[in-house]
């Protein structure tokens, strides 16, 4: 791993690998500093936690000077951030966070796991498996799984797993994430646009797949989700020199509750459920026979996989009710996951709840794609804050835009989470299920807590 650069400031710390990575850091040894104009739980905490929280909230230039060896630079950050323009007028070398972790990742065979969705779920699948045969690799994950210390690992290990992220590396690089790792096994879970604030066609988002896929070196190895149409077009290009894996859900069946994997040896007790989760350990079970786990050692371990934190995570059950939380906010996740709860308990009422949240979700250009997502829900609700829209410069929404995107006049709009809140309590639970389904936080609706008072009733 390269050692030369040691005392590194972060513009946009609070990010939610940006701050993983700088606490990584810091336990190392390296001298970090960092500033934001805004940081929330549970970044603030764990910053505080290693002395790495700024005393203000902020820009600061005179934080950048000549005693530092780079800059690592945040989503978050605008192109005109003061400190940004302090380190490019005295030359630091200023990464974006992909750029760092290739930077450090040069010498190890790098894994990215692309796609649109499931991405978490996989590299966490990955990762469990690797960890329960006690394999050390290094890794870059976007959620906190219970096997790992952190959501960042740099070391000497020569294999690293990376959860690929199609957005923009940084406000002065419009380059995907996913091309930064130059990746020797890479892998496309499925495609579904997304991201309309910066690629505004479903043709400039599909795009980035394909360059990510064309950018496969030669000895290198492409595996593709077969299911999807999208990642099957671009997979089965051809590439000189490339080896193509397919797959597709893992042959499975449900019995009272509890999904089996069907494999040579008999059948394997799992603890995830939904056809889509079958895609992603299928998917996970490709990627670790090509780095040495052979398929019996896969199996054992990924039975005690629980799951990524907020993919599908339960928050509160009893004998005739659950209720889970989950980061799906993209029609295609939306749908997916609302499908594998109806499936798991097909005799309970579901209750699925999403907030339009993303710059996409509150768009009246984008929002159509949400047609049918919540279509598996007995109950659909969604909410959204019209001041979230204002502080993103878009037209608010009401409440029949809402209804006539997601093709269902039952809908029951929010945009009040009190009143949100207030409706959820008010339901009788019995023989029914929550899914609260967002990349925000419902304006601040505690979930877990709710979880655990509907598990009381």
């Amino acid at each position: 791993m390269q050692n030369t650069i040691s005392r590194i400031h972060f513009i946009a710390i609070g990010g939610s690998v940006m701050h993983d990575l700088a606490i990584h850091l810091a336990k190392k040894g390296l001298q970090i500093s960092g500033s934001d104009d805004e940081i929330y739980d549970p970044a603030k905490s764990s910053l505080a936690k290693y002395h790495l929280l700024p005393e203000e909230t902020g820009w600061f230039p005179e934080k950048i000077t000549h005693e530092l060896d780079a800059v690592i630079l945040g989503m978050h950050a605008r192109a005109d951030n003061p400190e940004l323009k302090r380190a490019q007028e005295l030359g630091i070398r200023i990464f974006s966070y992909p750029e760092y972790i290739y930077e450090q990742s040069k010498n190890k065979q790098r894994v990215v796991i692309a796609g649109s969705h499931g991405k978490t779920t996989i590299t966490s699948i990955i990762l469990h498996v690797l960890s329960h045969l006690q394999y050390e690799v290094d890794y870059v994950i976007g959620a906190k799984i219970a096997a790992l210390d952190g959501r960042v690992k740099l070391s000497d290990n020569p294999v690293i797993v990376i959860e690929g992220d199609e957005y923009l590396s940084s406000p002065i690089d419009p380059v995907p994430k996913i091309l930064k790792y130059k990746h020797h096994i890479g892998l496309i879970s499925g495609i579904a646009w997304d991201h309309y604030n910066v690629f505004p066609t479903m043709d400039d988002y599909v795009r980035q797949f394909d360059l990510f896929a064309d950018s496969s070196p030669k000895g290198s190895t492409l595996i593709f989700c077969e299911e999807d149409d999208l990642a099957a077009v671009i997979g089965r290009k051809e590439r000189t020199d490339v080896n193509r894996i397919e797959y597709r859900a893992h042959p499975h069946r449900l019995e009272d509750g509890v999904t089996y994997l069907e494999t040579a040896d008999g059948e394997v007790p799992i603890r995830l459920f939904g056809y889509h989760n079958m895609q992603n350990i299928n998917a996970a079970l490709q990627v670790c026979k090509k780095i040495g786990v052979v398929e019996q050692e896969f199996y054992e371990a990924v039975q005690s996989f629980t799951g990524a934190s907020k993919r599908l995570e339960s928050v509160g059950k009893n004998a005739h009710t659950s209720a889970f939380k989950d980061f799906a906010h993209a029609p295609s996740k939306l749908q997916a996951t609302t499908r594998a709860v109806k499936e798991q308990f097909p005799q309970r009422t579901l209750v699925a709840c999403m907030e339009l949240h993303t710059f996409s979700s509150l768009n009246k250009n984008f929002i159509g794609q949400y047609q049918d997502a919540l279509q598996d829900a007995d109950i659909g609700i969604v909410y959204y804050n019209p001041e979230v829209s204002r502080h993103k410069k878009l037209d608010v929404l009401t409440d029949d835009d809402v209804k006539e995107a997601f093709n269902q006049q039952d809908l029951i709009v929010f945009n009040d989470n009190q009143q949100l809140l207030n409706y959820l309590r008010g339901i009788d639970w019995k023989d029914k299920n929550l899914l609260m389904m967002s990349s925000g936080t419902f304006g601040g609706i505690d979930v877990d807590q709710l979880g655990k008072e509907i598990a009381k009733e």
